[in-house]
């Protein structure tokens, strides 16, 4: 007689122990994977190569044909200047005469030259009012000659302008939309100089870290050496990691640049809490920790109302209309604010939830924020801006 074995008695309920289980270590891998993916960051982010960067171009212009709302050359002397020098390269005598026109302005002209530019190359400008322009809505830039730092010339600009706001009113409001005294034009100017830079003839790559740290070049230098070999990357410094040029990479630098941009890093960094005051934003890394402190936070709101009242004399007496002062002064304190307690070595989530049960607003965890750090219980650079 053929008896089962204990295996197969127990199958029906193994199976689907063992499929949960299989469930829940796939989810594990796969949690833990993708945690680890996510963690690293791809060296393309996080350094510049030397050599490789935008350089600023800055240019002055005039932008005509507006309506009406131009400077007002009473106002703006430089722009009564820049239009009558126009003119006259142009062949048209204004020697003498007073211009009143307002669909004029003066304007800066700035853009950035992408790296490696080549001559007919075109490239967004931003084009910003200098004098008392309302709106440069429905202007065109004149052309205008965009210099280096070394004060060549490097591209030109020219074309009609892009507002994305604008302002309309009368006599008593007006109502303003947007910054209309700054506009843009799209592929507005063409490259005329090309920087010379032979990338090919370098003896080494250096990067420059985006966020200086020891931790996280040391961690770049070993993933370029663990790609190229030991040896081929060096540590200058906590922003500086230098890649020596060898073998098939002599004379194609492009292809070596291109390979350890793809390279995966784990970046580091000092813990940090930025706060903005003026809007109450607060961003907080996920290394900050926080000592063992208990926090209680007051609720004090003072309010000052001012209502003068007009005190009129007796009809036929000698006394005049004065007004006098009154002013009500109420002060309020919050109730049942109590202590809450922080744990020690508390991670951001802890940290966030305790500021929470406080019940407080940004701008109230701000002054909390700077009097943990005063305490000394908050592990973390507090950046104030």
């Amino acid at each position: 007689m053929h008896r089962a074995s204990p295996s197969a008695r127990f199958s029906p309920v193994r199976r689907p122990i063992q499929a949960v289980a299989a469930c829940l270590l796939a989810f594990a891998l796969c949690w833990g994977w993708t945690a680890a993916a996510a963690a690293q960051t791809r060296v393309k982010d996080l350094v510049t190569f030397d050599g490789v960067r935008r350089n600023q171009l800055v240019g002055y212009g005039l932008v005509v044909g507006l309506n009406g709302t131009g400077d007002r050359l009473i106002n703006t002397p430089f722009t009564e200047q820049s239009l009558k020098g126009m003119m006259e390269r142009l062949g048209i005598n204004t020697r003498g005469e007073t211009l009143r026109t307002r669909n004029a302005a003066a304007v800066m002209v700035t853009t950035s030259l992408p790296p490696f530019p080549r001559q007919g190359t075109t490239v967004d400008v931003t084009v910003s009012a200098l004098g008392d322009a309302t709106s440069l809505l429905g202007g065109t830039l004149v052309v205008t000659p965009l210099l280096g730092a070394d004060g060549e010339a490097y591209a030109v600009a020219q074309g009609p302008l892009s507002v994305s706001g604008f302002s309309a009113g009368g006599a008593a409001a007006t109502v303003t939309k947007g910054v209309p005294t700054t506009a843009r034009i799209a592929n507005g100017a063409t490259v005329e100089r090309e920087l010379k830079f032979a990338l090919n003839d370098i003896g080494a790559v250096r990067m420059a870290l985006r966020n200086p740290d020891f931790t996280t070049a040391i961690r770049i230098a070993d993933a370029v050496n663990g790609r190229l070999g030991a040896g081929n990357a060096r540590v200058v410094d906590l922003t500086t990691v230098d890649v020596r040029i060898t073998g098939g990479y002599v004379g194609n630098v492009s292809r070596l640049i291109g390979e350890i941009e793809q390279l995966a890093v784990r970046p580091d960094g000092v813990a940090r809490v930025v706060v903005d005051e003026r809007s109450g934003t607060i961003v907080i890394g996920d290394d900050v920790r926080v000592s063992r402190v208990a926090i209680t936070q007051g609720n004090l709101t003072v309010r000052v109302v001012e209502a003068p009242q007009v005190s009129q004399p007796q009809p036929f007496s000698n006394g005049s209309t004065v007004v006098v002062p009154r002013t009500d002064v109420q002060v309020q304190e919050g109730n049942g604010r109590q202590f809450v307690t922080v744990g020690g070595n508390v991670s951001l989530q802890q940290l966030v939830n305790g500021l929470n049960a406080l019940g407080v607003g940004p701008r109230d965890m701000v002054a909390i924020l700077q009097a943990i750090k005063a305490a000394g219980a908050l592990h973390a650079d507090l950046e104030i801006i």
